[in-house]
């Protein structure tokens, strides 16, 4: 009887523990859509749902005139270009320059090499704008002011945007790598290259996914360097979606308008889809990637 009671016990309290494990899930998973929900529920609204306010969350009436309006307001089609062809591009760049970076850190042994790490470190560490101004001076004398230089050359040289992280991450992985692999490699006569491009890159497989996402929403966010070193045609759509309200108020939309604050969040909608769309289809592979390299935090 006593062996009866301590199962029905033990029973009950993975119940309550099952129960209240999935109730702090819903909560979490409520903070973290909430933002989500808003902007869909707010952007399908008609004037007339702002002025009812017996409904809050689901509209009398479903429009998509407000995206519309944000499509235009954004000039989605040609941001999303410049987005693709400025910093998208660079990131790519940036997910393979940085693995070779990190791979020299991790395994070979050069003058200077405490120092270099110590400005790797420092780049982690200092804000773009601290050293924006001079920054931007600079590109004005290489003639690469309102080009896509801006992106590309510090991508291909390693020092793009967030570099210093993903070099970060991807030391620690080779660090980790056996060194009998690449071993093996030199005692059949392949040179530090080869051992790269053949042992090191392919078994790298997973820091890849993981940096390769984390640049992707890092540059398809980057919103300073765009506004400080290109013009209006050149601007990419994280740029166009911030100065909507500009565009807006041109329009003749103001702040005080009621469909105002449903086409800000349309346009927000709109620049958010495509990074939660990607990262809906590599999550499960994000998410094994990030617990095989260590990331914490």
């Amino acid at each position: 009887m006593a062996k009866i009671t301590r199962k029905v016990q033990k029973k009950a309290i993975e119940l309550l523990v099952s129960v209240a494990r999935l109730y702090g899930l819903l909560i979490v998973g409520y903070i973290v859509l909430y933002p989500l929900f808003f902007m869909l529920s707010t952007s399908v609204k008609t004037k007339a749902d702002f002025l009812d306010i017996s409904h809050q969350w689901l509209p009398l009436v479903v429009t998509i005139d407000q995206f519309k309006t944000a499509f235009e307001a954004i000039n989605f089609w040609s941001a999303l270009k410049q987005t693709l062809l400025l910093q998208i591009l660079s990131g790519a760049v940036q997910v393979f320059v940085c693995t070779f970076v990190a791979y020299g850190f991790a395994r070979f042994q050069f003058k200077g090499k405490k120092t270099a790490s110590f400005f790797l470190i420092l780049s982690l560490l200092i804000p773009v704008q601290m050293y924006s101004l001079s920054m931007s001076v600079n590109y004005r004398m290489l003639h690469m002011f309102n080009t896509p230089l801006v992106y590309w050359i510090p991508s291909l040289l390693g020092v793009g945007i967030r570099s210093g992280i993903m070099i970060f991450i991807y030391q620690q992985f080779f660090i980790g790598l056996p060194k009998e692999l690449e071993d093996a490699a030199y005692v059949d006569g392949a040179g530090p290259l080869c051992t790269f491009f053949k042992i090191a890159l392919p078994s790298s497989s997973v820091s890849i996914v993981t940096v390769s996402v984390l640049s992707f929403i890092w540059n398809w966010n980057e919103y300073y360097l765009a506004e400080l070193c290109l013009m209006n045609e050149n601007r990419p759509l994280a740029v166009t979606v911030g100065n909507m309200g500009i565009v807006l108020s041109q329009a003749g939309i103001t702040l005080g308008s009621a469909t105002y604050p449903a086409i800000v969040l349309a346009g927000c909608l709109l620049f958010v889809t495509v990074p939660l769309v990607l990262y809906m289809i590599v999550q499960r592979w994000f998410v094994k990637s990030i617990d095989q390299v260590g990331i914490t935090g």
